[in-house]
């Protein structure tokens, strides 16, 4: 049997009042944060662990618990615990909708895959007219149908964040946006060909724990939370011309601002 390297982790203190099983998971964190385990490395696995601190499998085993719930590892049956990646896309928020990415032909999604050199993916892709919820038909001026646009994003294969977009019918119903495939530079594109000029945005944000369905949707890992995002879109006229609904896996995204000092 192989043995944790020395100096990678310590020793219990029996004296102290905080339970082994989380004495042993503040050991495996600090080692974490420290990069002593990298992003992908396999942590010492459940024998060495318990050879090492002379305590049961399940103490064990509850001390990863611990740290999965803080999204910190993941566990791969058959193969052991691993220290799960950082969020592998900055979301740039004063770059991310500049026009020049449009002009390119590329969608927001595409720009940051190719920022950090991913390759982006959507599927699960539905494209309907229905009855605008509350919420929606009075963010986007009291409508009472929207053209909805649901997709999911994939970042090299991996599901990252799905997203619905909500348009009033009498902008997009018959153009390129009610399509599958608006095209290129994505429906931001077509709005502004159709001479809604963009001017600004809006965003509403919070994290929270995900639904059993965004759990299933994104294939998110225990304990890891998700980003819940609302944009609206507005024109140089002043008029809301999409709202973007987006739930993201938190652990896939850095979110980055720049705000002025004034």
């Amino acid at each position: 049997m192989t043995s944790v390297p020395s100096g990678i982790l310590g020793d219990l203190d029996p004296t102290s009042d905080r339970a082994v099983f989380r004495q042993i998971a503040d050991q495996l964190r600090e080692a974490i944060e420290r990069g002593r385990f990298g992003e992908g490395d396999k942590l010492p696995s459940e024998a060495e662990l318990v050879e090492h601190y002379g305590v049961s499998r399940m103490t064990v085993r509850n001390s990863f618990s611990v740290l999965q719930g803080e999204g910190l590892v993941h566990a791969e049956h058959g193969k052991g615990v691993f220290v799960r990646p950082r969020p592998p896309v900055r979301r740039l928020a004063s770059d991310r909708f500049a026009r020049r990415h449009r002009e390119q032909g590329k969608s927001a999604f595409i720009a940051e895959a190719d920022a950090v050199g991913g390759h982006p993916q959507v599927d699960s892709l539905e494209v309907k007219e229905e009855k605008a919820s509350q919420d929606i038909s009075t963010r986007l001026g009291s409508v009472r149908r929207v053209l909805a646009r649901r997709r999911r994003y994939l970042l090299d294969g991996k599901p990252v964040e799905f997203a619905t977009s909500y348009l009033p019918l009498d902008i997009a119903r018959g153009t390129q946006i009610a399509e599958p495939n608006p095209g290129p530079g994505g429906i931001y594109a077509r709005l502004e060909e159709l001479g809604h000029n963009l001017d600004h945005f809006e965003e509403e944000i919070r994290a929270r724990m995900p639904s059993p369905t965004e759990v299933k949707t994104l294939r998110l890992a225990s304990g890891v939370p998700v980003i819940h995002l609302i944009r609206t879109a507005y024109d140089s006229e002043g008029r809301a011309v999409e709202v973007c609904d987006t739930v993201m896996a938190a652990d896939a995204y850095v979110l980055s601002y720049q705000l002025p000092a004034t």
